[in-house]
């Protein structure tokens, strides 16, 4: 497969910029890109790993329900950013009891989620068990605005504790 890139170069252009280079298998059936390009300068927003809890902290049973709503999470936290799911670079995913149908069922919501677009990098970690009892999904994301994006008013800023009042916490 030839070396691709969907997006444009244009200063409108979300920042990441996906390629599949000749020499690599194609992964978009699996809803990801082999590379993901950032020019600088960008503003960088790391979301925190994702679990299927809605907003009360209640975590659905099941594998798709739980994914579906951390996927749902995920679209939150990058809104709270101004960015969208256009702008997420990388992926890392944590699956409990990983198989080849949760792989399909997985590959089919972030090819839902890009719609069209091109899908960001992303790693998928089959995992003993993540932080709650019955937590069978978590996903995270990193993603780029450029330098000048401002945050979307009404986007909560959290003080930023120094290292001395975490260590006393």
């Amino acid at each position: 497969m030839p070396s691709s890139s969907a997006r444009s170069s244009t200063s409108s252009a979300p920042l990441p910029r996906f390629h599949n280079p000749a020499g690599l298998y194609d992964p978009q059936r699996f809803g990801y890109s082999h590379l993901a390009v950032v020019p600088q300068p960008a503003r960088v927003v790391h979301i925190a790993g994702q679990g299927g809890e809605d907003a009360d902290g209640r975590l659905p049973a099941g594998f798709d329900a739980q994914m579906r709503q951390a996927l749902g999470n995920l679209r939150l936290a990058l809104a709270a950013a101004g960015a969208s799911p256009a702008d997420v670079a990388r992926l890392t995913v944590l699956v409990v009891e990983h198989s080849e149908a949760r792989l399909a069922v997985f590959s089919r919501a972030l090819m839902a989620m890009w719609g069209d677009a091109p899908t960001p990098a992303c790693t998928l970690i089959p995992v003993p068990r993540l932080a709650i009892d019955g937590m069978l999904f978590e996903i995270d994301a990193t993603a780029y605005l450029r330098a000048d994006d401002a945050l979307p008013s009404g986007s909560a800023r959290l003080p930023s504790p120094g290292i001395a009042s975490q260590a006393t916490a």
